[in-house]
């Protein structure tokens, strides 16, 4: 090894990232020149609780994987149970899924957002983002009775109904979170400090997160028009979706992707709940499901998808959960690699990592 060169960790736990990741970074100077991931600092053993807790009880164990994308979870095993047993879900249920999908995903979206500019500094910035992701939490209170792990996801549909007023209440609140977003859409995508730490930093080329796997924004940053809900699972198809996409692939890149999509998904939500028929929320499950299936939803990180194996019993016989911030960690080692050690915890952090979900 050169003189000038020499290797400093970066984590498990670092005040800019509450994620448990360890990286060893080879440095020459200020310049890193390799990033070694070490992982497997946490590990809870959802999938083998596929053993003691029957196809029900497990959908409050995935919600658990993820916190901030609880939902999203509990929707993607749901579907693959449904696909399992050949369920049509009512419509009414359909609408309602994505409602309660793209509430969350906002929610993600303006808590990384937050956690971004605080990593540039700009502490009152985030304070005021999270502020107006309280308004997002109060709408998940109000709906569902809870504000981040809502369990109304079930297999076979939903288990809560909106009705006239709370629908009344999500679309008034719709109305004040947009004109807020819009109002600090200067500083998020025209700030000198916020474009001097972000564009033309942690560049991943179309074709290089393309190769890698990388999903979600990250992938649509880099110019790669790719977005699970394109498919039309649940009723994306009648409510018509098209992803954003940016070019530059850095970091300025993933950051305008991230709060142009919760603009987006402000839209979903108004378009779901007017757009929902009336008619049941869920329908009676005979039988047990024997079969396998895989099946991918988009969650707010990227890609998210779930292997089921049934036995026809109560119990699954196997699962297996790929998270998207698995599929982006080999993009964050290509992307370390020229850069300076300063820009480190920003280039991290677009990459939105959980690595908790990852590891379960």
């Amino acid at each position: 090894m050169a003189d000038n060169r020499r290797i400093i960790p970066f984590g498990p736990q670092h005040p800019v990232l509450p994620e448990p990741i360890q990286l060893q970074l080879v440095l020459e100077d200020e310049k890193v020149v390799e990033a070694i991931p070490g992982l497997g600092y946490v590990h809870r053993g959802l999938e083998k609780l596929v053993k003691t807790k029957d196809i029900n009880q497990m959908i409050y164990v995935v919600e658990r994987v993820c916190g901030i994308c609880s939902f999203q979870h509990a929707l993607t095993y749901c579907q693959g149970i449904e696909d399992i047993m050949d369920i049509q879900v009512p419509d009414r249920s359909r609408f309602l899924r994505v409602f309660w999908a793209e509430l969350h995903r906002i929610h993600s979206h303006l808590l990384w957002l937050g956690l971004a500019v605080e990593a540039f500094g700009f502490e009152s910035l985030f304070m005021h983002t999270w502020r107006i992701r309280e308004k997002i939490m109060d709408m998940l209170d109000a709906t569902a009775g809870s504000r981040v792990i809502i369990s109304t996801c079930i297999i076979g549909g939903v288990r809560r109904d909106i009705d006239s007023e709370l629908t009344k209440f999500v679309l008034d609140g719709l109305v004040e979170v947009e004109q807020d977003l819009k109002k600090i859409e200067k500083v998020f995508l025209k700030d000198y400090t916020v474009k001097k730490r972000s564009v033309g930093i942690g560049v991943l080329s179309g074709q290089e997160a393309y190769q890698l796997g990388a999903v979600g924004p990250m992938l649509r940053a880099s110019g790669v028009k790719q977005d699970v809900r394109m498919s039309g699972y649940a009723a994306y198809e009648e409510i018509g979706f098209e992803p954003v996409v940016e070019q530059d692939g850095d970091c300025y890149a993933r950051m305008a992707i991230r709060f142009k999509e919760t603009l987006l998904s402000i839209d979903l939500v108004r378009k779901a709940l007017t757009m929902m028929p009336e008619g049941e929320i869920s329908i009676k499950i005979i039988g047990k499901p024997q079969g396998e299936t895989l099946v991918r939803t988009e969650q707010p990180r990227g890609e998210l998808t779930y292997y089921l194996k049934a036995d026809g019993t109560d119990h699954l016989e196997r699962m297996h959960i790929r998270t998207p911030t698995f599929a982006n960690i080999p993009t964050l080692l290509t992307m370390l690699p020229g850069s300076q050690l300063a820009d480190v915890p920003v280039i991290i952090l677009t990459i939105d990592p959980c690595i908790s979900c990852t590891e379960r």
